[in-house]
């Protein structure tokens, strides 16, 4: 089959598929961006690949970046925009489970196809349109399923992350997975203890933030990958939440690990623990822990009071609004949102007054009574018992002192 029209990415680079071609080479986009244009969807990036090696890739272009050439990769810069080109090329000896331990440039596109994860994303598209399928990607697409390029076991043991990406790619295009690459994740799922729990972490989040995620969730659980990552693996017995789908994807990285944290009923430390063994940064595990916490307070408290809601933000309401329907729990969330839009200070930088205010206004000396001060004053506006304005603050402060 042809494409009819390329996107504007394709459209952009295609100018350096034609020069290649000119030079007497072979050249194709590849990979997850001729899947997703398949499927009408937005690409991210945009791959080639072709039967030119590296050094004649520099040859034929005046301005290249030496990405990774040791496994064929050259950046083109294309007005201003670089484009990964990489040659065609066989892989062999993974004796980490993760990269090969040689490579070989090769002129063939369908060996360099064959070394692919999935039969979907082994799909070429050349400079006239003309669709490369070697494995019968297209009719696998059609199907919705998720293939192994042939032996999924060969495929796993070269790149036990290809696993996680099994279960990211059922979630995010809601296919379904082939019989026999599931029996392959099902035999192989303690490999992925060989893979830098980073990249286990990137594919997660990407499954879990996908409309999907409960799909690739229950697969993540009943292939067994779960009890090869880190904290899972020594924490879980086998008793395993039972969450409900809902229309509203999850938000953010914060709202997974709560949601992970309520439905396993961690302690806010056990959740601390398991951010940690995750790789989380250090923004994200903050994150996380402020929302788990108060959604421990809104379970014993569904109405908090100013303070409390003073102690939190929009962000981590709204991040609950989208995890409790999935552990069928119930609050008054817009209510609550109200509640705190009606504040009257959403943080201390909104004080009408600062320390220096009260060292010139009231004579104060610089020390830990300002801060004390500010505490209380801090308190009062919250609690609705002053105005925030700077002669109030100041003339509550006196009567305080009175």
């Amino acid at each position: 089959m042809y494409l009819t029209a390329f996107p504007n990415e394709f459209q952009q680079a295609l100018p350096i598929l034609q020069q290649i071609e000119a030079h007497g080479y072979e050249a194709y986009f590849v990979g997850g961006s001729v899947r997703d244009t398949l499927l009408g969807k937005a690409i991210a990036d945009v791959d080639i690949a072709t039967s030119a090696f590296p050094a004649e890739i520099k040859e034929i272009f005046p301005k290249t970046i030496d990405t990774g050439i040791k496994h064929g990769t050259v950046t083109v810069m294309q007005h201003g925009i670089g484009y990964e080109v990489t040659t065609f090329r066989t892989e062999s000896g993974y004796q980490d489970f993760r990269r090969p331990d040689h490579v070989t440039f090769v002129r063939s596109l369908k060996q360099d196809l064959q070394r692919r994860d999935f039969t979907i994303n082994a799909l070429a598209v050349r400079a006239d349109g003309l669709v490369i399928d070697e494995f019968d990607g297209l009719a696998d697409l059609a199907a919705q399923t998720i293939r192994a390029v042939g032996n999924a076991d060969e495929r796993f043991h070269e790149d036990a992350l290809r696993m996680m990406r099994a279960v990211r790619f059922a979630s995010q295009l809601g296919f379904d997975i082939t019989t026999d690459t599931y029996v392959s994740l099902l035999h192989n799922a303690e490999l992925l203890q060989k893979i830098a729990v980073e990249r286990i972490h990137t594919e997660f989040e990407k499954m879990m933030l996908s409309a999907n995620w409960l799909i690739g969730w229950k697969l993540f659980v009943a292939t067994g990958l779960i009890k090869n990552t880190p904290f899972f693996k020594d924490y879980l017995t086998g008793n395993y939440p039972k969450f409900v789908a809902t229309q509203q994807p999850l938000m953010d990285e914060a709202a997974i690990w709560t949601l992970l944290g309520e439905g396993f009923s961690l302690t806010l430390a056990q959740q601390q623990q398991l951010l940690h063994s995750w790789k989380s940064a250090n923004e994200v595990i903050a994150d996380s822990q402020h929302t788990l916490a108060f959604s421990r307070l809104l379970q014993t408290n569904p109405q908090p009071g100013a303070s409390q809601l003073y102690q939190v933000d929009a962000t981590i309401i709204e991040r609950l609004a989208t995890i409790w329907p999935i552990l069928q729990l119930d609050a008054d969330f817009t209510q609550l949102a109200i509640h705190y839009q009606n504040l009257p200070i959403k943080n201390r930088h909104e004080l009408a007054i600062d320390g220096q205010t009260l060292i010139q206004k009231l004579g104060l000396k610089p020390g830990p009574e300002i801060g004390q001060w500010l505490n209380q004053v801090e308190h009062a506006v919250v609690m609705g018992e002053v105005v925030n304005h700077n002669e109030a603050l100041i003339e509550w402060i006196k009567q305080q002192t009175d």
